[in-house]
């Protein structure tokens, strides 16, 4: 009785490796334009007082579902007062937007680089036609932010 209570909230198993769907350079301008400044191989984003999310990317018509969409970066921080993460918005036709936040994996204080990332589910027939890519800034502090990269893992059924 349990496992098949518990087969409801587990997360779907995958079906093969990750794959790249998109990985950004520093070739490629954020959407964020100005507030994003170029530093060595890095972006660099700095916080206010008030908390700011910073659209970086965006991925139009990815073709995929029943899949686990991951996006993965790498962050480093300076004085970071709030938290720093991941947020990624999938947008389904006729259904709207849906995200999903790294408030469990947040950036806090100063730290070198690290790998940070966060997991979107789309169930068999879900076909989002744009995936945005951002980062949440709940305060004052520096983030740096290279190596983004979206990947979808097939899914089992």
């Amino acid at each position: 009785m349990f496992g098949w209570l518990k087969s409801w909230f587990r997360a779907p198993q995958p079906a093969g490796p990750p794959q790249m769907l998109r990985s950004f350079d520093l070739a490629d301008p954020t959407i964020a334009g100005d507030s994003i400044a170029l530093d060595g191989d890095a972006w660099r984003i700095v916080g206010g007082a008030a908390p700011r999310t910073f659209r970086l990317f965006e991925v139009r018509e990815p073709g995929v579902e029943r899949c686990m969409l991951t996006y993965r970066a790498r962050l480093k921080t300076e004085g970071v007062e709030r938290r720093a993460y991941l947020e990624m918005w999938c947008r389904l036709p006729g259904r709207g937007e849906f995200f999903s936040k790294g408030f469990q994996q947040a950036a806090l204080g100063t730290n070198a680089w690290a790998d940070y990332e966060i997991p979107f589910y789309l169930k068999r027939g879900q076909k989002a036609d744009l995936i945005q890519l951002d980062l949440t800034l709940e305060g004052a502090g520096t983030v740096w932010i290279k190596d983004v990269q979206l990947l979808h893992t097939p899914l089992r059924s």
